[in-house]
């Protein structure tokens, strides 16, 4: 793919609980990044409560965006298109991001391109990676999302696997409430695994018959809350810490096993991990561990990059507007939207 210089692009990302801007410089410089972040909020509720979620991007959604434009030194004279999530994620807050996006896309004269949320995980990757380019397999693990893809091109995906119930963050909040944790469970999980035995507790490992690639959480979920509940009807004690690297094994190891089955099966030296539960240090170190034995080069975002936020959308973007991608004013929020879908 040709490469076009010096195309700036404005990004926008609401899709759940934080709201972001960011200025993106072909596809791979990030000339700003802003994230407004609802963590503290929602914690009073135990979870994202989609209605709060929507009002508060309301309120700071113009505040990221004169903020990103203001770190970037520029001004919306300088941007060449607005990138935007429009899906997946909470209706509400998706239409926040989309309805701006839109405004400043129509009063500024601006190509604007809607841009699928996991797509953007994916090209977190592209940002601090200069070297990767597609084809390469990536593992995508958040609160919302589990999918096993192949990135067969810019822009172009082939789904190889993903969760049939719970997403792998999701079951992390849920045990963690179960534990007494709280939200968020998974960056509070992976540190009291710290001080736990994961082979205290031998919770299962889910494998679907049929697809090699699925995952599923459900069951492993249960299983932990079976032997809470198991341990305080006997007059037990457990220990939480034990239980949260028990758990953690558990999933890292069914998330490393079909990652690695994939990348074998396809035959890929490439392999990344993308989405928050990517910061998660016990993933990490079992994907690189794995691929070192395989000598596969492994990819994975810093932090910053892990969480939602708009310069992965603005990365995703730029490789949409080089594929001639323009989104017309009647763009609306798909909460549903399915990997390469348009």
């Amino acid at each position: 793919m040709k490469e076009i210089r010096n195309i700036n692009i404005l990004a926008i990302e609401s899709s759940c609980d934080e709201t972001a801007a960011a200025v993106v410089n072909n596809g791979r410089e990030v000339l700003s990044n802003v994230i407004s972040s609802q963590i503290e909020l929602h914690k009073l509720y135990g979870g994202v409560v989609p209605e709060i979620a929507s009002r508060k991007h309301i309120e700071k959604i113009n505040q990221v965006i004169e903020q990103a434009l203001k770190d970037a030194n520029m001004t919306l004279d300088d941007i060449d298109a607005v990138g935007v999530t429009y899906g997946p994620g909470l209706v509400g807050a998706l239409l926040v991001g989309v309805a701006e996006a839109k405004a400043i896309a129509y009063a500024k004269k601006l190509p604007l391109i809607g841009v699928h949320h996991i797509e953007g995980h994916i090209s977190a990757n592209y940002i601090e990676h200069h070297s990767l380019e597609p084809p390469f397999l990536c593992l995508v693990v958040s609160g919302g999302h589990t999918h096993l893809v192949c990135v067969k091109e810019y822009g172009k995906y082939n789904i190889l696997g993903r969760t049939r119930d719970d997403a792998a963050g999701e079951a992390y909040d849920k045990v963690a409430r179960a534990i007494g944790l709280g939200y968020p469970g998974g960056p509070k999980i992976d540190r009291l695994a710290k001080e736990g035995d994961p082979d205290a507790v031998k919770f299962p490992r889910a494998h679907i018959e049929g697809a090699p690639y699925d995952f599923s959480f459900s069951g492993l979920k249960s299983a932990v809350l079976n032997y809470i509940n198991g341990c305080q009807m006997k007059g037990q004690t457990y220990n939480p810490a034990d239980i949260a690297a028990s758990f953690q094994k558990a999933v890292v190891d069914v998330l490393v096993e079909n990652s690695m089955n994939a990348v074998e099966e396809y035959s890929m030296n490439k392999f990344a991990i993308a989405g928050g539960v990517a910061s998660n240090s016990a993933l990490r170190e079992g994907m690189k561990e794995a691929c070192d034995k395989r000598g596969i080069e492994f990819y994975y975002p810093s932090p910053i990059y892990c969480t939602d936020n708009a310069a992965m959308i603005g990365a995703a973007a730029y490789y949409e507007y080089l594929a001639g991608t323009r989104h017309g004013w009647d763009l609306n929020a798909v909460p549903n939207l399915k990997l390469g879908e348009r």
